[in-house]
């Protein structure tokens, strides 16, 4: 049968117990007792026996505090019938506070209150022994031996307790804050992937479709045209993302920002669409049904307008030749509905490559503006048959509405 092994004890109670023992000692040679040699049990090696004892306990202080103060008030029982040894005496009341400070926090909480119970009622057994008012002191002796450690080791564990919670909510507020640093970035950059591909996707399309078409048609007039249009959108796309970087290079917000496009511009923006997808076949309407007096939202005339042009950019794409129609519509505490058709299944392939992170920059405005977003092949309002690409997007109008992150 193998007997527990106690654990190593710390450096500093090794150095306790070391002093202790050898205070003890040099009392002890002295001949200094508590009792002046007056006990039960006389004999000038019999103190040596709680002295030892005692410093033995301290060297479990701290890994093993219940245990040391079990053995160290039946040692302090066995030193009460001795002459007494007064290192002894303190270094029981190193061992109440030791098992206050590093015990269980049950031990803790009832440590104090039941070495008040026993210096009451110890003081109370005293003077109904003795009945002299000395019997008074002997109780506030047995009260700082034994309550007194505990309140003080009561005290300093609070202390440490109460500094611990404090660190560990700074770190949990750390946390949070890289974390809301984390999100906000996250959400940064997926807002500037949007406006990045919104403000250029147009006109790198508009490029690669007449491209295509000056390098497949071998005749000057169209080739003329082509290198027209493509020269008009790469300067445009040039001035946006020098804007959009300038921007971004901009820390101290002294650059004032360009205007954002509204809903009142969505002529000139058909327009463009009308002038960059003549050569592909495609004609393109705007109904416009909304409420002239009607004041939109600054998020949500921005989405509307980036939805508009988006899938303005992806007919110029995908769609076959025929026409493309944009349609908005609503009322004032109602909601902004949007929808753009173009045709469907007229092509075998896209005039542009695509990444496909169109639709789903459309669906993050919407998502942040709390509305509603469908887009895909629907049949067309002519004869039921004719499939056309339906993109839908149904924008809350609430004035005090604002994008989440």
């Amino acid at each position: 049968m193998c007997l527990p092994a106690f654990p190593r004890p710390h450096r500093d109670d090794v150095l306790i117990a070391v002093s202790g023992l050898a205070g003890g000692l040099l009392l002890w040679t002295f001949g200094l007792h508590n009792s002046a040699g007056v006990g039960l049990l006389n004999g000038a090696w019999i103190t040596l026996v709680p002295l030892v004892t005692m410093a033995g306990m301290e060297l479990l202080r701290r890994t093993r505090p219940r245990t040391a103060l079990t053995v160290g008030t039946l040692a302090l029982v066995l030193e009460l019938l001795t002459p007494g040894n007064l290192v002894t005496l303190l270094m029981f009341t190193d061992l109440v506070y030791a098992a206050v400070v590093y015990g269980s926090p049950s031990t803790a909480r009832r440590l104090p209150y039941a070495t008040a119970l026993v210096a009451i009622a110890a003081t109370i057994g005293l003077l109904a022994w003795y009945r002299e008012p000395y019997a008074l002191i002997l109780g506030l002796i047995i009260g700082l031996v034994t309550f007194g450690p505990a309140a003080t080791g009561a005290l300093v564990r609070n202390h440490r307790d109460a500094a611990d919670a404090a660190r560990l909510r700074a770190e949990q507020t750390a946390l949070l804050a890289e974390m809301d640093r984390t999100q906000a970035v996250n959400a940064e950059r997926a807002r500037m992937a949007r406006e990045l591909h919104d403000l250029v996707a147009n006109h790198l399309s508009a490029i690669a479709i007449h491209s295509t078409a000056a390098l497949s048609l071998d005749r000057p007039e169209t080739t003329r045209q082509a290198l027209t249009v493509i020269r008009e959108n790469s300067v445009a796309g040039l001035a946006e993302m020098r804007r959009l970087i300038g921007l971004l290079r901009d820390s101290s917000g002294g650059a004032e920002p360009a205007a954002a496009p509204t809903l009142g511009a969505m002529d000139t923006l058909i327009a463009q669409a009308g002038a960059n997808g003549e050569a592909s076949g495609l004609r393109f309407t705007l109904h416009d049904e909304r409420d002239g007096d009607a004041a939109l939202p600054a998020p949500v005339e921005l989405a509307a307008y980036r939805i508009v042009q988006e899938s303005l950019t992806n007919a110029l794409k995908h769609a076959g030749a025929g026409e493309v129609t944009v349609y908005l519509a609503g009322a004032p505490g109602d909601a902004l509905t949007v929808i753009v058709d173009s045709p469907f299944g007229l092509r075998p392939g896209p005039r542009a490559p695509g990444s496909g992170a169109g639709l789903v920059g459309m669906r993050e405005r919407v998502a942040l503006l709390g509305g509603e977003f469908e887009a895909g092949p629907v049949e067309g309002p002519a004869d039921g048959e004719t499939k056309v690409w339906r993109v839908r997007a149904l924008l809350p109008m609430e004035k005090d509405k604002e994008p989440s992150a």
